[in-house]
């Protein structure tokens, strides 16, 4: 058997694979946060209860509804999406005019309420949610095995990152939404509605975490409290690409989590740390991230 310092190959792969899923997690949530904060300056700290919002109503939409999971991709980001419009319109958009701290505080607060609510409600013990049965099964490579679901989750959240970082890049409407951030009153001067684009704006960033709770809900146990264990990572990678950094977020977020899944193979007492550290050496070196301004 092939082994790569005493590690046997197959292992080695398994791992970087699973690597790769968590890092196709980070990858979507982060550039959700990126957008938000990019276009409109908040510190969305309710990210993770949307996250969590996803794989719940994942949950809900099969154990209740009789929805399977095909109908939930689609249905559940555009629900949670709604939710954070509703959140924009009665309550984010009077705080733009004031200091970050504002809307961190108050996001915050929502995500406390958020995860207390359903807590309440389902518990805190975590849900199972099986895989789609097309999904099922694993495909031959060779040297190891590669099940299905996890190379549809790498697969999918590659292409939603890079549409949507083209959307924002290279199209008309995201040079009209970059324009509405930098300089809403002459955006609006040329009839453009501004409050209409940061309000789809908003939407369009916490639909993208309620995504990724879509594609985590067969991956792992649904729980009101996934989103708390999974913001703090996510922020650290949106500092480490740099704040704001659309394509950063997403580099970043892959390549964390390919770097988490290598540690658990060669030294796992650090796999728990190893992203802060990374971030920690990151801020020393380049305070704006590697992709942020002025890095």
């Amino acid at each position: 058997m092939i082994e790569i310092f005493g590690v046997p190959l197959p292992s080695l792969m398994g791992q970087l694979t699973l690597g790769l899923v968590n890092g196709s997690f980070y990858a979507v949530l982060s550039l959700g946060l990126a957008v938000i904060f990019g276009m409109l300056h908040i510190i969305n700290f309710c990210h993770g209860a949307c996250y969590m919002l996803g794989a719940l109503f994942t949950w809900m939409a099969m154990e209740y509804f009789g929805l399977g999971y095909w109908w939930a991709l689609l249905l559940v980001p555009l629900s949670v999406a709604a939710i954070g419009i509703v959140l924009e319109r009665l309550l984010l958009q009077r705080l733009y005019k004031l200091d970050y701290l504002y809307a961190l505080l108050l996001t915050f607060g929502i995500a406390l309420m958020i995860e207390g609510g359903f807590r309440y409600l389902f518990g805190a013990t975590g849900k199972p949610y099986s895989i789609p049965d097309e999904l099922t099964g694993a495909l031959d490579l060779g040297f190891m095995f590669l099940p299905k679901y996890r190379a549809w989750v790498i697969g999918a959240s590659l292409t939603v990152c890079l549409f949507t970082w083209y959307m924002i890049e290279k199209t008309r409407l995201g040079a009209y939404l970059r324009a509405a951030t930098e300089n809403p009153k002459l955006t609006q001067a040329f009839g453009i509605n501004v409050p209409v684009m940061v309000m789809l704006t908003y939407g369009f960033g916490v639909g993208l975490a309620g995504l990724a709770g879509v594609l985590a809900a067969p991956t792992t146990q649904v729980s009101p409290l996934m989103g708390s264990n999974m913001i703090i990572l996510v922020f650290a990678v949106v500092v480490i690409g740099g704040m704001g950094s659309i394509l950063g977020s997403v580099i970043t977020g892959l390549g964390l989590g390919v770097v988490e899944g290598l540690t658990k193979v060669f030294y796992p007492e650090a796999s728990a740390v190893i992203v802060f550290v990374i971030m920690a050496i990151v801020l020393w070196l380049r305070p704006a991230g590697l992709f942020g301004k002025g890095a």
